[in-house]
């Protein structure tokens, strides 16, 4: 079997995920150890009090960070995650998060991932993602 390469696991990824695909992420940037995704706030994700749901927010933000962790060739999985909210969004803002992981050295990896609306922080998630010795491969 031959590996896959970097940037396409993301896309790989996203085409094998309903939940993603759902929620309308799209990949914006992606490379080894990095990956930007973006998506629109639609009705359908608004709570009781007419804002977007949390898990909307940490649903693309632990997108993001999956992605990234995934480029290194290796399946990842998170095995421990959190998120700060700090603004409410509402419906029709576009929101984007990006995952950089920097340093790959061993089986554990440490992220922090932005949650932006335009310029604005709205929330940070922070990740630990377990990598396994399984490599992606093109027929996965």
């Amino acid at each position: 079997m031959k590996p896959i390469t970097s940037h396409l696991i993301p896309k790989k990824m996203l085409s094998q995920d309903a939940y993603s695909t759902w929620l309308g992420i799209e990949i914006l940037e992606c490379e080894l150890g990095r990956c930007k995704v973006g998506m629109t706030i639609r009705n359908d994700m608004l709570n009781s009090m007419n804002k977007a749901h949390g898990g909307i927010s940490y649903s693309l933000a632990d997108t993001a960070f999956g992605f990234a962790a995934n480029t290194h060739g290796k399946y990842a999985v998170s095995i421990e995650t959190s998120i700060n909210h700090i603004e409410a969004l509402d419906e029709g803002d576009y929101i984007v998060a990006e995952s950089v992981i920097e340093n790959v050295k061993n089986k554990l990896g440490f992220n922090i991932i932005k949650v932006k609306r335009g310029e604005e922080l709205v929330a940070l998630f922070k990740g630990v993602v377990y990598r396994t010795s399984k490599s992606w491969e093109e027929n996965d």
